[in-house]
């Protein structure tokens, strides 16, 4: 008896675009090298291929290079790929197979669910950050030192 998670499209192809940016320029295909590895060792992920492009002087910030790297991957499922998203931030993503992609509730569920997680982890994050800078805040407050605000600023 087939459930309905088996009409859910499985192998699918995509392009995904990683870029990086700093210095020095070895220092961006050695990341970007082994991001790419990483992504290959991820479940229900296989890169079927790679190019580094070589890094370039960025203009507006001497010193610095910027590179990216185009991989193709399979993934078994669509949550595969939408983790990779997450967790590896590309600037770009194409899906070259199939054309059209079916998905059940559950696919659905499991995507949105990953979604959130990640989503309340962000907000977790920014709410520290936050807690962190208002005491850093105070604190020079405390010392004397004049602290503006981005508000302040602008005014």
């Amino acid at each position: 008896m087939s459930s309905d998670r088996d009409l859910e499209t499985k192998g699918i192809k995509a392009v995904l675009i990683i870029e990086t940016l700093g210095k020095p320029p070895e220092h961006l295909v050695e990341t970007l090298n082994d991001i790419i590895n990483s992504i290959d060792k991820e479940k229900g992920v296989n890169v079927t291929s790679k190019k580094v492009n070589s890094p370039v002087p960025v203009k507006e910030k001497e010193g610095f290079f910027t590179s990216f790297a185009e991989v193709e991957v399979e993934v078994q499922e669509i949550i595969n790929l939408a983790i990779l998203m997450f967790k590896y931030m590309p600037a770009h993503v194409e899906i070259v197979q199939p054309e059209l992609i079916a998905l059940t509730n559950n696919g659905w569920t499991d995507i949105f669910s990953e979604l959130t997680r990640r989503l309340h982890g962000y907000d977790e994050i920014a709410r520290i950050l936050q807690l962190q800078n208002s005491q850093m805040q105070k604190k020079l407050k405390d010392l004397g030192v004049e602290v503006k605000t981005k508000k302040e600023e602008k005014k």
